[in-house]
């Protein structure tokens, strides 16, 4: 298998989407589906980079980040902002808050692999 990707996704066809699009790439996927076990699972499963979806249980997606940008241990791990929200002010939050790349859902599955690949 090549890099691990952790996918922090509340929606199941979601996930699963992500999982068939990525493993096309041979990428190791991991998944949770709330903010609370995404944050544990990014110091404890060491993932190459995160895709962290906004509208989480629990914590939200912009707190996860927060804390992973906060974290030493964590602020280097490359992450993909994934939300239905496609407004302006949702891009400028993410770029703010140091996410390394904005998907909107929908998104093509070629389009966000590439998306990924890049930042491996």
């Amino acid at each position: 298998m090549g890099s691990r990707i952790l996918v922090v996704e509340d929606s199941a066809v979601i996930r699963r989407l992500i999982e068939v699009c990525l493993r096309a790439a041979d990428l190791e996927i991991i998944t949770r589906d709330d903010g609370k076990s995404g944050l544990h699972a990014v110091s404890s499963e060491s993932p190459d980079l995160v895709v962290l979806d906004i509208g989480l249980p629990g914590l939200d997606g912009w707190q996860v980040l927060d804390r992973i940008r906060k974290d030493d241990a964590t602020h280097d791990i490359p992450v993909v902002v994934l939300t239905a929200h496609a407004e302006e002010e949702s891009r400028r939050r993410a770029n703010e808050g140091g996410a390394d790349a904005f998907v909107t859902k929908p998104f093509q599955p070629n389009d966000f692999r590439a998306t990924v690949l890049s930042l491996l």
